[in-house]
């Protein structure tokens, strides 16, 4: 564990933002962590620093991303389809399969070092879908997990009709986070009949919007989830 512990977070709304410069901007910030944490592990403690975290918010537009345990046959549109559609693709370093991320989607990107917090990377995840899944609970939308599946799910105790509100998808390395979770608040859903959404072909997807039957103040549900997070991370805002 760290020496030095900083449970303060950075939150930048980046709003609208093409992928790549998304990505490109998570990677700096991963990037000057895990070069901070090597040098504190050469240093004397006195001269060691503590690391920062932060908290990206960007919704991008229409791209899809394949993780890199995914298949590329999960997307079922050619060069010609993603241009069709006004949509890009991008083979990415993160976990899990295909996904889709467009407007009307809250992209989130924890890019934390979990030493400040706990070592436990399957506890991360149960953190990000609880955070999305008692943001839910205060729109009276009922959510919870599936065994084996990752992300939050709607319809999770009888399955007669289960759907995904909100995928995950993370990398961690030398207990740095980055990528994140992608929660459907006014998203087009069209999109995600292009893909096989995570690989899983025998399941649903919808968009808060569709469940509440009017469209939702996406302000508002950020401000409910970055209220979760914190909560259950015990971590404060810088």
């Amino acid at each position: 564990m760290n020496e030095v512990i900083n449970k303060k977070v950075n939150f930048i709304d980046l709003g609208p933002m093409d992928y790549q410069a998304a990505w490109d901007y998570q990677e700096s910030l991963f990037d000057e962590i895990v070069k901070l944490k090597i040098a504190n592990r050469k240093a004397e403690l006195s001269e060691q620093k503590a690391s920062k975290n932060h908290l990206l918010f960007v919704e991008h537009p229409h791209v899809y991303t394949l993780g890199k345990s995914g298949k590329q046959e999960n997307l079922l549109l050619d060069e010609k389809g993603l241009a069709k559609h006004q949509a890009k693709f991008y083979k990415i370093n993160r976990g899990g399969d295909i996904t889709y991320h467009g407007p009307g989607q809250l992209v989130g990107y924890p890019i934390l070092d979990l030493e400040n917090f706990f070592t436990d990377i399957h506890k991360y995840l149960r953190f990000l879908e609880e955070a999305i899944i008692r943001t839910l609970a205060e729109y009276n939308v009922e959510a919870g997990r599936i065994e084996g599946l990752t992300g939050v799910w709607l319809d999770h105790i009888k399955q007669e009709n289960p759907r995904k509100i909100c995928a995950m998808g993370v990398k961690s390395s030398r207990w740095v986070t980055m990528h994140g979770f992608a929660f459907n608040l006014n998203a087009n859903l069209e999109y995600f009949g292009h893909i096989v959404p995570c690989g899983i072909d025998d399941k649903a997807v919808t968009s808060l919007h569709l469940e509440l039957g009017h469209q939702v103040d996406e302000a508002e549900a950020k401000e409910k989830v970055k209220k979760h997070l914190a909560d259950l991370f015990e971590w404060e805002w810088v």
